[in-house]
């Protein structure tokens, strides 16, 4: 049996990378950093046994500036690496793509951190062929902020509220039962589709639920519009050979639905590790598990709650066995993440970091993979213990895990 699995712990950054400065986040450390304001708020270090194991303390002492406060660590078995990013930019596509051998060398479309700030024959078209009255926000903005403030509004008046991040991004929150679930769709697809030519990134569906201010919650409904990846991926290569990939949570909007055998959604990072279990346990030989655990950056990271976030990887440490336990004597398990998100950073945004790349299968001692110069290092791998022809970027560490 060869199957592969890939956690991706969104926004886990393990240390500034040397281009950091260039992105404002020279000495952000997002796991440093959680695991520091873990000590000082409950008094005692943050505990990772089963990712430690695989060699995570490791991996971040090679590349972090300041000392890590964690727990004592059992003896590494697994490989363990570091690796920084090629693409130009710091956001969700850029990582993925590069992890599945594509980065992203061009730059983005953004929005100016102005108010007002998206470009209004874009917003007159898009309410022209949307048939709403108009928009509210058109600013960068926490998602959560932004339907508390204006979320009451836009009940009253049925105009959706718009906003964007530092990510090449335009984002639509809107209330699932007042708006209408397949209306937020609709108009967030409309969206896309002007959007082509200004290159942005995603276009994203935020819809969430509520009576008042104090009560609305976003849903799992989420919903992404992305770009395609401009290249074949590691996806779009598995699948032409007659692979399958099961993608889980969110994977499949972030690849344009290209290059996907089966996707499934998920909400909660309790689901999202069910939902992989279960893929575990029925999906056939010459598959790749590729999962997202988006509740480290959106629940954690963008929100600035780095004791929220300690809890979340503990949460997940304690899952491991689990998964681990899951696997066939063959299966290969890669954890790793698409940027930083330093919960202990100024403003919400991500942070130009290393990321981990933790690998295991049943057997294997230590073995250290160094600081890897992209994160394509990962899709080559891969083509290489899928056996299918290498693709255009990076450089297998296969031969090291054997």
């Amino acid at each position: 049996m060869r199957r592969a699995i890939i956690l991706v712990a969104d926004s886990f950054g393990i240390g500034f990378t040397p281009d950091a400065e260039s992105f404002g986040d020279s000495g952000a450390n997002t796991y440093a950093h959680i695991a520091r304001h873990y000590l000082a708020e409950k008094g005692e270090k943050l505990s990772l046994p089963n990712l430690n194991a695989m060699g995570l303390s490791a991996a971040g002492s090679a590349v972090a500036t300041e000392k890590l406060e964690v727990t004592a660590t059992a003896p590494v078995s697994g490989g363990y690496g570091a690796a920084a990013e090629l693409s130009r930019g710091k956001d969700t596509p850029s990582g993925h793509w590069e992890m599945a051998g594509v980065p992203v060398m061009f730059d983005w479309g953004y929005y100016p951190r102005t108010p007002d700030c998206f470009p209004h024959n874009f917003l007159d078209t898009l309410m022209q062929r949307t048939g709403v009255a108009g928009v509210l926000g058109c600013i960068h903005a926490s998602g959560t902020d932004i339907i508390r403030d204006l979320g009451e509004e836009h009940v009253r008046t049925g105009k959706p509220i718009c906003y964007t991040s530092a990510d090449s991004v335009f984002q639509v929150a809107a209330h699932e039962e007042v708006f209408g679930l397949e209306r937020l769709y609709e108009f967030c697809e409309i969206a896309r589709e002007l959007l082509y030519k200004d290159n942005i990134g995603r276009v994203i569906a935020r819809p969430f639920v509520g009576d008042d201010s104090a009560s609305f919650v976003r849903t799992g409904n989420r919903r992404d519009y992305s770009v395609e990846p401009p290249e074949q991926t590691l996806l779009d290569c598995l699948v032409a050979e007659g692979h399958r990939v099961a993608a889980v949570g969110k994977i499949s909007d972030i690849f344009a639905h290209r290059g996907i055998t089966t996707s499934t959604k998920a909400t909660g990072l309790e689901a999202l590790i069910n939902t992989t279990l279960e893929k575990i346990n029925t999906e056939p030989d010459n598959t790749l598990i590729f999962t997202n655990l988006v509740n480290f950056d959106q629940d954690f990271g963008h929100r600035r709650d780095p004791e929220g976030y300690a809890e979340a990887l503990k949460y997940f440490d304690q899952r491991l066995p689990e998964i681990q336990a899951a696997m066939s004597d063959e299966d290969l398990l890669v954890i790793t993440a698409d940027h930083g998100c330093d919960p202990t950073w100024q403003g919400t945004d991500h942070t130009r970091e290393y990321v981990p790349v933790l690998t295991w299968r049943r057997g294997m001692g230590p073995v250290d993979l160094g600081i890897r110069k992209t994160f394509a290092d990962i899709g080559q791998s891969l083509a290489d213990y899928f056996r299918i022809p290498p693709l255009k970027q990076g450089e297998s560490f296969l031969s090291a895990l054997v």
